[in-house]
């Protein structure tokens, strides 16, 4: 004769499974934000990298310059503009 269940040891054993389910849930949900959280903390991290890196090449590209392009030779006073009709300038008045 087959042993038979009590109600009290099937709803225990419901119960059981149920918890046992839910724990894998959470399991399962928990793993799937940690490592959607750290994915994002390595993007937002490569990212800053990436424009720290664009800052010093910027930087490094404005010395450069800097260094090639000569500083313009001071040669006295400017006169472009001191005769009538020069552009920029208004004619002067006799």
């Amino acid at each position: 004769m087959p042993d038979k269940l009590s109600k009290a040891e099937i709803r225990k054993d419901a119960l059981q499974d149920g918890v046992t389910a839910a724990s894998h849930a959470v399991g399962t949900v928990t793993t799937i934000v940690t490592t959607a959280i750290g994915d994002l903390a390595r993007a937002v991290g490569g990212f800053a990298t990436e424009i720290f890196e664009i800052r010093d090449a910027a930087r490094r590209a404005g010395r450069d310059h800097l260094d090639v392009v000569p500083a313009p030779a001071d040669d006295g006073p400017d006169d472009r503009f001191d005769h009538p009709g020069a552009p920029g300038q208004a004619p002067k008045s006799s």
